[in-house]
């Protein structure tokens, strides 16, 4: 069984380039390189964001097919809904969710070995076709910015810490979710 802390952004939310540094590849000359420019990707875990780009994310901006995607409470609970209900049918096993209005953190197990960008694509595509059954498909054509990131938990330790992370860390969540927390629900309504 794999662990993996998952995450992505609302389209449109956190370009690259923003003020707030980002995650992203970006063209960068190597030390002892021959040549001029090769692009190194700065989205490895540990590795800073990158600074501020006001040019880069002016073009990200321009690129846009559509404005930017902001959750509201109920979009946020369609997308938890979703998500357990994915969840379920893959038999994975979600141990927290928290949805921000322009992201999400997600701690899963998963069975085997599948590569954790299938797991994350097949999350965020049934969650775009629940979004779209109950709002609208998006002028953008998306809900979501590509790739996202994909943490492996290599242990109890670390799941717990990002178990934290996710319900803890998180500013203004719309939506938080873990087992504990459903079970906490179910019982309370057996003894309304």
């Amino acid at each position: 069984m794999r662990v993996w802390l998952l995450t992505n952004t609302a389209y449109g939310t956190w370009l690259p380039g923003s003020l707030r540094g980002s995650v992203t590849s970006v063209r960068d000359l190597r030390p002892g390189d021959n040549f001029p420019i090769v692009r190194i990707e700065h989205d490895i875990p540990g590795e800073p964001y990158e600074e501020a780009i006001p040019s880069l994310e002016a073009s990200a901006r321009e690129l846009m097919t559509g404005p930017p995607i902001v959750f509201t409470r109920d979009h946020a609970e369609t997308v938890r809904d979703q998500f357990l209900e994915t969840a379920a049918y893959r038999r994975w096993d979600i141990r927290a969710l928290a949805i921000m209005y322009n992201h999400f953190h997600m701690v899963v197990r998963v069975l085997g070995d599948p590569d954790p960008r299938k797991v994350l694509a097949d999350f965020k595509a049934y969650g775009t076709r629940a979004l779209n059954t109950r709002f609208g498909r998006q002028s953008s054509g998306t809900w979501w910015t590509t790739k996202g990131s994909k943490r492996k938990l290599k242990d109890d330790t670390a799941e717990a810490a990002g178990i934290h992370y996710t319900l803890k860390k998180q500013p203004n969540p719309l939506v938080l979710w873990c087992p504990e927390m459903e079970m906490g629900e179910l019982k309370n309504r057996a003894e309304a």
